[in-house]
C-alpha cells in the first residue's frame, strides 16, 4: 500500500489473456510439439516454449485479443521468433556452432530443418509480412497453427476462397524467395 491506496498489479498480462492462456493451454502445447517435432535438436520442452512464447506476449504494452484465433496465431509466431532466436544462438560461433556432434539415428526419418534453413524460413516470412502482412498471417495461421482453410476464414471474417487464394500466393512468394537465397 502506497499513501493508503492498494498498489495496481505489476505482473504481466491482463485477465482476459491469463484466461485465454488458460483456457487455450492445451492447444497451444500441441502446437509447441508439432514445432518442436517439425524441428528437432532444440533442446526446449513443449511446456517451455508455450511459458516463454506467453510471457514474450504478456510482456508487450497494448497487446490484447479479442478471438481466440488471433491468439494462437500471434502465439504461433511467438513460438517460431523463439525457435528462429534458439537456432541462431546455436549457430553462434562462441556456442561451439563450429563444431558438429553427429548421432546415428534409430527411427526412420522425417526430414530434418537444420537451423540454416530455419533461418532462411524466418527470413522469408519476416519479407513476405512486410510485403503483405494479409498473406503472412495466413502462413502464420495455415502453417504454424494447423489451421483448416474454413478456420481461418472464420478467423480473419472473410471467404474460404480467398484464404485459399491468399495461401496459394504466399507460397509462391515463399517459394521464389527461398530459391533466390540459394
Amino acid at each position: 500500500m502506497r499513501g493508503g491506496q492498494a498498489v495496481a498489479d505489476q505482473r504481466p498480462g491482463t485477465g482476459d489473456d491469463k484466461k485465454l492462456f488458460a483456457t487455450s493451454y492445451a492447444q497451444l502445447r500441441n502446437l509447441a510439439e508439432r514445432e518442436l517435432r517439425r524441428f528437432p535438436g532444440m533442446g526446449v520442452s513443449p511446456t517451455t516454449l508455450v511459458h516463454e512464447a506467453y510471457l514474450n506476449l504478456a510482456g508487450r504494452p497494448g497487446v490484447a485479443f479479442e478471438e481466440r484465433g488471433k491468439f494462437l496465431g500471434y502465439t504461433a509466431r511467438a513460438m517460431r521468433g523463439l525457435l528462429i532466436d534458439f537456432a541462431r544462438r546455436q549457430q553462434a560461433l562462441k556456442r561451439g556452432a563450429g563444431f558438429e556432434i553427429t548421432q546415428l539415428s534409430t527411427t526412420i526419418g522425417q526430414e530434418v530443418a537444420d537451423a540454416a534453413e530455419l533461418t532462411r524460413l524466418s527470413d522469408a516470412l519476416d519479407e513476405l509480412a512486410r510485403l503483405d502482412p494479409r498473406l503472412a498471417e495466413v502462413v502464420d495461421l495455415k502453417y504454424f497453427c494447423g489451421f483448416s482453410f474454413a478456420e481461418i476464414a472464420r478467423v480473419r471474417a472473410t471467404s474460404e476462397r480467398t484464404v485459399q487464394r491468399d495461401w496459394e500466393k504466399a507460397r509462391l512468394l515463399l517459394f521464389r524467395d527461398l530459391e533466390a537465397g540459394d
